[in-house]
């Protein structure tokens, strides 16, 4: 599968003019032949807006569900992007999963808030989910959800091939994508696409650096600071070779770690 990353910076609380860069981009992607364009945390709407993010949720099959669908018809691609869920009075911090015939195939809620903006806003999902995208199984995380090795490792044993990480990661953390990130492919032996925003939005500046890691922890792509639309081939058979030679999985002792240590 050929996977493209945006790395871009939306347009803060403007969900006509996201869904238009949603369409431009996954249009620009579908010409070079991808089959899934990724973009970044809540990008429909724009992640450092505060309170207005609540205002602008939208349920899963909402208008703006609607409309990516229909990107996703007419450009011929899947695309996932990042979005605030409305179910009842939550709100959750969502990615959906369309695929290039328009259906839902997954929708993710962030399972670990950062810091009191986000638990100010949002409510915490519960599940961690694989979802099967022609003939690969895909797991979700957002962006902090990916600093938790549990999760990733969860992802990984329960038989995830590539894991696609919508992101808003700030400047002063820039060392998650490029030291944490690349950890977590390698622990896990898996494909890590990490898809961050840049630019400035209010008080907030992000600092870009999106990458896609393949299961040995190297990098496969990288980007600068600004904006970029990279794009690289996933094929599972490495995650099966790299497994082979690499017995990190193998040798897990999971009953180990839910024994009490022992102090002197």
């Amino acid at each position: 599968m050929k996977i493209a990353l945006y790395q871009g910076a939306g347009k803060p609380a403007k969900v006509d003019e996201n869904l238009a860069i949603i369409q431009r981009q996954a249009a620009a992607a579908a010409k070079q032949g991808a089959d899934l364009i990724i973009f970044p945390e809540l990008f429909l709407t724009g992640y450092n807006i505060g309170q207005t993010v609540g205002e602008l949720a939208e349920a899963v099959d909402g208008p703006s569900s609607q409309k990516a669908a229909q990107i996703a018809r007419e450009t011929d691609i899947a695309i996932l992007y990042g979005y605030p869920e409305r179910m009842d009075e939550e709100v959750y911090n969502s990615a959906l999963l369309i695929d290039r015939r328009g259906n839902v195939r997954a929708n993710y809620r962030k399972t670990h808030l950062y810091g009191s903006y986000e638990k100010s806003c949002f409510i915490p999902g519960d599940t961690l989910l694989i979802a099967e995208l022609e003939n690969l199984k895909i797991g979700i995380l957002i962006c902090y959800d990916v600093e938790f090795p549990e999760a990733v490792r969860a992802l990984t044993t329960a038989g995830a091939d590539f894991i696609a990480v919508p992101t808003a990661l700030m400047e002063d953390y820039c060392r998650v994508a490029e030291h944490v990130v690349p950890a977590r492919a390698y622990e896990s032996e898996i494909f890590v696409a990490y898809v961050n925003r840049c630019g400035a939005e209010g008080d907030t500046t992000y600092c870009g650096r999106s990458c896609l890691m393949g299961p040995d922890g190297r990098e496969i792509l990288r980007a600068d600071i600004s904006e970029e639309l990279l794009i690289a081939d996933i094929d599972k058979n490495i995650v099966t070779e790299e497994r082979e030679t690499n017995p990190i999985l193998k040798d897990i002792r999971p009953n180990l770690y839910l024994t009490p240590v022992k102090g002197n």
